[in-house]
C-alpha cells in the first residue's frame, strides 16, 4: 500500500508481518521512502504486506525538495526508511545520518550501482582569484555563489545554490582531517577575499542538537579544517565572517560530514542523481530493495524476491521499448524545455537530449541558453518540443515551449516525465513508474526523435 501526503494511492489490510507496534507508538508494519519512485517500487515488492509513505506531496518532485519539520519524527516511528544516498537528495541524507542510532532499518537504494553513476559536469569561471580591495561594506555583502573545494586535491565537492547544497564533502578521517576550501562570490560576480588578514573570513560550527563529539573545526581563514574524533555522523554551517560577525551562512540546509576510518576516499565526484529513469539500473536497485527487506522481515523474504522479480520483468519490458525506439528513431537529438533528467537514458540508448540548464531543477536559463536551443531545433530540424509538466502550470505548457514554438519552425510539444513524482490525473489513472515511462515519456521520444 502506497501513502503519500497528498492522499492512499491504495489501501488494504495490513498483513502485520513484522511485529507489533513498539511501546513508543511506532508503527511496525509502515515504512517510508523518499520519494514517489522509490515508494511505488517498494509497494511493488511488499504488496499488501506492508503500508509504505511517501512524503512527498502530490504534484512535488523528490528531487530539492523542503521537509516539513515533524517528518523525522514520523520516520522514526516506522520501520524503515528507503532513500538514495546522495548530497543530491540532501534532505534525505541528513534524516538518515540522524537515523543511525534509531531503531529504523536504512535502505539505501544506490548501493549497488554507486559506480554506474553519471559523472556530473559543472561549468565555473576559470577565474576563482579574489579583489585585490574590497571596498564595500562587508555586512552589507550578499552572496551569489558559494563553493566548496577538497584542499588534498583542489576539486570542486559541493556548492550551495537557491538554499541547498549539491554536492558534498569527503568523509573526515578518523584521527586525521581533511581540510576544505571555500570560495565566495557575491552579486557583483566578485570573489571575496579570505583570510585572517581580510576582510572576510570562512568559517564553520555544528549546529544545536548535531553530534558534537564527531569533530573539531579549526578555522584558518580562507579554509577549514575538519579533525576526524570519533566515526560517526553530524551537521555543519558554513559561515562567511567579517568584522568577527556572521553575514552570511548555510543554516538553511546543513550539511552532512563523515568521520570514517578509512582515509583513502578520493574526492566526492558530482553524480547526475537521475539513475532511476534507466529501467537496467532501476531493476538493480529494485532488488537491493527486495533484499534488504527480506532481511527485516524473513517471513516474507521469498515472496518479496518473487515480486521483485516479476517487477523487474515488467523494468524490463520498458528497457526494450526504449531499445526499440532508438532503433527506429530518424534522428539523434530531441530538445527539453526543461532541466536535464534523461541524462542515463541518452547513455544507455545513445540520443541527445538538448536542454537550456543542467540537472538541478532551480536552475535558470539564459538568453543565451535559449539562443542556443532555437539554433538545434533548427540545425535538427526538429518539429517537436519535450517538457516537464512539472514545470508548467495551471495545465499549460511551460512559457519556454511556448517561445520556442513561436521562434522556430517546431509545431507541436509533448510531455515527458523521469517518474520522479505523480499528479492527480496520474493517480487516477494508477500510473506508477512503469506506466508513466511506457504511456508518457516513451511515445513522446519517438515522437521527438521521429521513430513513430
Amino acid at each position: 500500500m502506497l501513502r503519500s501526503s497528498a492522499g492512499a494511492l491504495s489501501l488494504g489490510v495490513l498483513a502485520g508481518c513484522l511485529s507489533e507496534p513498539d511501546d513508543e507508538g511506532g508503527d511496525a508494519d509502515e515504512g517510508y521512502a523518499a520519494f514517489f519512485t522509490l515508494a511505488d517500487w517498494t509497494e511493488q515488492i511488499v504488496g499488501d504486506e506492508l503500508t509504505i509513505e511517501n512524503p512527498v506531496e502530490t504534484g512535488e518532485m523528490g528531487h530539492g525538495w523542503e521537509p516539513p519539520v515533524d517528518l523525522q519524527r514520523e520516520i522514526t516511528e516506522s520501520a524503515f526508511f528507503v532513500y538514495l544516498d546522495s548530497p543530491e537528495f540532501a534532505w534525505a541524507q541528513d534524516v538518515a545520518a540522524d537515523l543511525e542510532n534509531e531503531d529504523v532499518e536504512l535502505i539505501d537504494a544506490l548501493e549497488t550501482v554507486e559506480d554506474q553513476l553519471i559523472p556530473m559536469d559543472r561549468e565555473t569561471d576559470e577565474d576563482r582569484d579574489p579583489v585585490e580591495e574590497y571596498d564595500d561594506d562587508p555586512a552589507a555583502v550578499e552572496v551569489a555563489e558559494f563553493e566548496l573545494y577538497d584542499g588534498r586535491t583542489g576539486e570542486e565537492v559541493a556548492y550551495w545554490h537557491d538554499d541547498h547544497w549539491h554536492g558534498g564533502v569527503p568523509d573526515v578521517p578518523l584521527d586525521g582531517q581533511l581540510a576544505i576550501e571555500g570560495v565566495f562570490e557575491d552579486a557583483e560576480g566578485r570573489v571575496l577575499p579570505l583570510g585572517e588578514d581580510e576582510p572576510f573570513a570562512l568559517e564553520a560550527t555544528i549546529p544545536d542538537g548535531a553530534d558534537e563529539d564527531a569533530i573539531e573545526i579549526e578555522s584558518q581563514g580562507d579554509h577549514v579544517e575538519f579533525h576526524g574524533l570519533e566515526e560517526g555522523r553530524t551537521m555543519v554551517v558554513f559561515e562567511l565572517v567579517a568584522d568577527g560577525k556572521v553575514v552570511w551562512d548555510t543554516s538553511a540546509d546543513n550539511l552532512s560530514v563523515a568521520v570514517a576510518e578509512d582515509d583513502d576516499e578520493e574526492a566526492t565526484e558530482f553524480a547526475d542523481p537521475h539513475v532511476w529513469v534507466d529501467p537496467v539500473l532501476a531493476q538493480e536497485m529494485v532488488e537491493t530493495i527486495a533484499a534488504e527487506l527480506g532481511e527485516i522481515d524473513p517471513d516474507n523474504a521469498e515472496q518479496y524476491e518473487e515480486n521483485a522479480a516479476d517487477y523487474a520483468d515488467r523494468m524490463d519490458d520498458v528497457h526494450r521499448e526504449l531499445e526499440e525506439v532508438a532503433e527506429n528513431a530518424s534522428r539523434d537529438v530531441a530538445v527539453l524545455a526543461g532541466h536535464d533528467s534523461f541524462g542515463y537514458l541518452e547513455e544507455r540508448y545513445d540520443f541527445e537530449i538538448r536542454t537550456p540548464v543542467g540537472v538541478s531543477p532551480d536552475a535558470v536559463e539564459s538568453s543565451e541558453d535559449v539562443s542556443e536551443l532555437i539554433e538545434a531545433i533548427e540545425d535538427e530540424d526538429i518539429d517537436t518540443i519535450l517538457y516537464d509538466p512539472f514545470e508548467s502550470t495551471d495545465g499549460d505548457v511551460p512559457q519556454m515551449v511556448e517561445v520556442l514554438l513561436d521562434e522556430t519552425d517546431a509545431t507541436d510539444a509533448e510531455p515527458v516525465t523521469p517518474a520522479e513524482g505523480t499528479t492527480e490525473e496520474w493517480n487516477e489513472q494508477g500510473y506508477g513508474w512503469v506506466e508513466q515511462l511506457a504511456e508518457i515519456t516513451i511515445p513522446a521520444l519517438a515522437k521527438a526523435l521521429g521513430a513513430e
